[in-house]
């Protein structure tokens, strides 16, 4: 399963779009602890190829994410991440 944040030269053929979101509740203890977002990213990896798969891609290409911190009157703040890309099939020649 190929997985680029960029674009390929190899001839294929765009299936769909595909996203997914991770997230994470800070308690008041880790309020403050925005390197938990590291461990989002791969969730939302995994998540993204495991759609991908169920789709019969053999890729994304062109993965972009977006992280927020969501912040709600009276709950913790939580650390979100999302995904999403093109998935692609490789041409045959």
């Amino acid at each position: 399963m190929l997985l680029t944040t960029g674009n390929i030269t190899q001839p294929h053929t765009i299936t769909g779009i595909v996203n997914a979101t991770s997230h994470l509740m800070l308690t008041s203890e880790t309020i403050d602890a925005f390197e938990s977002m590291d461990q989002l990213f791969p969730d939302v990896e995994e998540k993204m190829k495991q759609k991908a798969i169920d789709a019969g891609a053999d890729g994304i290409i062109n993965i972009s994410f977006n992280t927020e911190v969501a912040q709600l009157q009276v709950a913790p703040k939580f650390l979100v991440v999302t995904g999403y890309g093109t998935l692609i099939n490789f041409s045959e020649e």
